[in-house]
């Protein structure tokens, strides 16, 4: 039977196969550059018309918004952003922050004074996202906006979809 002939030939050469893709991907994966992050530029003040309020928790009378405007997802995977917190007293902070995905981190680069014009931040680097804090503005919007199971937002069109429609599903392309 020349079929059988044929598949016991091509059942021969698989192991091969996968062994040239796995040999590709150990060296594709030996040779990656380690993450850098890009520079980040300050975005304008926040403005009202922007702004998207979104949930945080019902444990907190705080009133959260992202500026429309800022959001940004760098070729570094960092989905930068303004994030102005209404505290119930009356105070507003404004916070310029960058979000990573793969990594759950979060840092803070400046923070908005009320002439419109920022402070960078002293201590800027990367943190870990509190994920089991119902108070964590990040916590939400990694959870709810930015990032799904570790998967960063594609654009800043991606990011404003899902603060308008938490969790939602959607295909951009």
């Amino acid at each position: 039977m020349p079929g059988m002939k044929i598949l016991s030939v091509l059942l021969l050469c698989l192991p091969l196969a996968v062994h040239a893709e796995w040999g590709q991907f150990d060296f594709d994966y030996a040779n990656e550059r380690p993450w850098v992050e890009l520079a980040a530029q300050l975005p304008a003040t926040p403005i009202a018309e922007n702004l998207i309020e979104f949930n945080v928790s019902s444990a907190t009378r705080n009133r959260h918004y992202i500026d429309a405007a800022s959001i940004s997802v760098g070729e570094d995977q960092v989905v930068r952003y303004t994030v102005v917190i209404d505290a119930a007293g009356g105070a507003r902070n404004v916070l310029f922050e960058g979000m990573r995905c793969v990594t759950s981190e979060h840092r803070t680069y400046a923070y908005g004074q009320p002439d419109g014009s920022w402070t960078r931040a002293r201590k800027s680097g990367w943190e870990s996202i509190k994920l089991r804090s119902l108070l964590s503005h990040r916590k939400a919007l990694f959870e709810d906006h930015f990032c799904f199971n570790g998967i960063t937002v594609k654009d800043a069109r991606e990011a404003v979809f899902y603060l308008r429609n938490p969790r939602q599903s959607v295909d951009f392309h």
